[in-house]
């Protein structure tokens, strides 16, 4: 009875025309664009990353980009406290 036989599933032979010109690699591995840049990425044990992920935060180049988070941030809060209405009065003397 063909009622319980499961269907084969077709088989292609593809090819795939457009993938890295230079021939180098799979054309069916999917890999992130910036993989190569990160340095958390491989590591499995906790603290090796946490490591890395601090030393990329600490980084001399991102010092400005932190410091223009913070005060965007300190900015938003403000924004939000006047919002609400919040006295800021009880902070001073």
């Amino acid at each position: 009875m063909g009622l319980f036989k499961l269907r084969k599933n077709k088989k292609f032979s593809y090819s795939p025309r457009h993938f890295n010109d230079k021939g180098e690699g799979s054309p069916f591995e999917i890999k992130h664009k910036f993989d190569e840049h990160r340095t958390t990425i491989g590591n499995y044990d906790l603290k090796a990353k946490l490591n890395n992920a601090l030393a990329d935060f600490k980084g001399e180049k991102d010092k400005v980009a932190n410091r223009r988070i913070l005060i965007i941030i300190a900015i938003l809060i403000l924004i939000f406290l006047f919002i609400i209405d919040f006295d800021l009065s009880i902070f001073f003397s």
